[in-house]
């Protein structure tokens, strides 16, 4: 078991992944360096291991599906998770791996909103897009983490022994921070320096496509982790629906005694019905939910205890 891991997943970062290795070396000698390779036809891999790196590999193309073959196989009681792409420097290691080690955090987000992204980055949309998700999530889960789509995050072994990976590409840094929000663990930001990718390193971040199934993310994780504010937006705005159009017909009623639409007033008993099954749903999956919060608290119990295992085999 390794005390500090580094994972880095690279997909064509030839020209920058040797200094990133390098970088990260200096700033935590104890740490071990893993990279895996998603599929680079650059000679990524080879450039990483002659850095002294340890190379794996995962064919699965896609982010979230290299970070879950990373959390799946490393075993360590602080992970750094860092893009192979050189813009987020490792002068910042020690303080927030000392963060997770010293002061129990579960996961240390690495914050560029705070300081130079937005002077650094030249793709003015992902400015626009960054800004949107993290006032939505902030909103929406009622939490302050200052950057959502970092690539530069530290966590515990409970974290990440206890995150199912269910996203496949770079949404994933979405589905993190909403499950450490909503399982209620220990978070902190640290604010950090951003700086653009160097001279012919290309990004593999679409921003619309990307960026649309981002809010898809955001949107699948409110229902499935609110579900009771998710169903009751969706009822009060059916109940909204049905009164607009039943209001006219019951003013008809009360001047005249006559129902002149009454296929309408059929339509708003149903969309009534409608509502009323959605917020019933809402009410089922919250407690369901609720459950399996508690499970998951008894999930950190027994993963506190494999951890505390691990550290004895050592000794």
């Amino acid at each position: 078991m390794d005390k500090i891991a580094v994972l880095i997943p690279c997909f064509n970062e030839a020209k920058t992944i040797k200094k990133v290795v390098n970088d990260w070396k200096e700033q935590l000698p104890e740490a071990t360096i893993y990279v895996y390779d998603n599929n680079s036809t650059d000679g990524t891999f080879q450039v990483a291991e002659d850095a002294g790196a340890i190379v794996r590999f995962e064919y699965k193309q896609g982010k979230g599906n290299v970070i879950r073959r990373m959390f799946r196989e490393i075993d360590a009681e602080c992970y750094f998770l860092v893009d192979g792409d050189d813009t987020y420097p490792a002068d910042c290691a020690r303080d927030m791996a000392d963060l997770v080690l010293q002061k129990k955090c579960d996961m240390v987000v690495g914050d560029r909103l705070s300081s130079t992204y937005f002077t650094e980055n030249k793709r003015p949309f992902h400015n626009f897009g960054n800004n949107i998700v993290r006032a939505t999530i902030n909103r929406l889960f009622k939490c302050r983490i200052n950057d959502i789509m970092t690539g530069l995050r530290c966590f515990s072994f409970l974290f990440v022994k206890s995150f199912p990976v269910l996203s496949r590409g770079f949404e994933i840094e979405t589905e993190m921070t909403i499950h450490a929000v909503d399982k209620n663990m220990f978070v902190e930001n640290y604010i950090i320096n951003y700086r653009d990718r160097p001279e012919g390193s290309v990004s593999k971040l679409n921003t619309y496509s990307d960026g649309f199934k981002v809010l898809k993310t955001i949107g699948r994780l409110f229902r499935d982790y609110r579900p009771l504010l998710f169903f009751s937006i969706i009822f009060a705005i059916l109940l909204i629906i049905a009164f607009v159009f039943f209001i006219p017909i019951l003013i008809e009623y009360i001047k005249t005694g006559l129902v002149p639409n009454f296929p309408t007033l059929i339509v708003c008993g149903f969309v009534v019905i409608a509502a009323l099954l959605s917020f019933f749903s809402g009410v089922i999956l919250e407690s369901i939910r609720h459950k399996d919060k508690q499970d998951f608290e008894f999930e950190l119990i027994e993963l506190q205890n494999i951890l505390k295992c691990l550290k004895d085999e050592e000794y």
